[in-house]
């Protein structure tokens, strides 16, 4: 866990700001650490809206985009709104994320172009 909150921090201090408008497009999901996101979990995003997929069974789970101070939130939508992604980008260009159910942090994932 340390890992994940020392990378966290380090990308916080990029140049390159994490900005809602820096995540357009398709995203391949890759757990970190806690017991989501599954493998076969993507996410498509479109001005400031988006959602999870899961390609196996055809769901979707929307959510929408804000602005935060450092990073980007993702916060979800309708019966799932207790949930939220927290995401910074890092140096590689890549996306470290954090899933929070409830204010509680349950895991770490990566986004990358898909």
């Amino acid at each position: 866990m340390k890992e994940y909150k020392d990378r966290w921090k380090d990308a916080g201090r990029l140049e390159k700001p994490s900005v809602v408008k820096n995540l357009e497009g398709d995203w391949k999901v890759e757990r970190l650490s806690g017991p989501l996101p599954m493998p076969f979990v993507w996410k498509r995003i479109r001005d400031s809206r988006g959602t999870t997929r899961v390609s196996s069974f055809g769901l979707k789970f929307p959510f929408r985009l804000e602005q935060r101070e450092g990073h980007v939130a993702l916060i979800y939508l309708g019966p799932l709104s207790f949930l939220v992604d927290e995401l910074r980008l890092e140096a590689d260009g890549a996306w470290l994320g954090r899933a929070n159910a409830a204010g509680v942090r349950y895991a770490w994932f990566q986004m990358f172009p898909r």
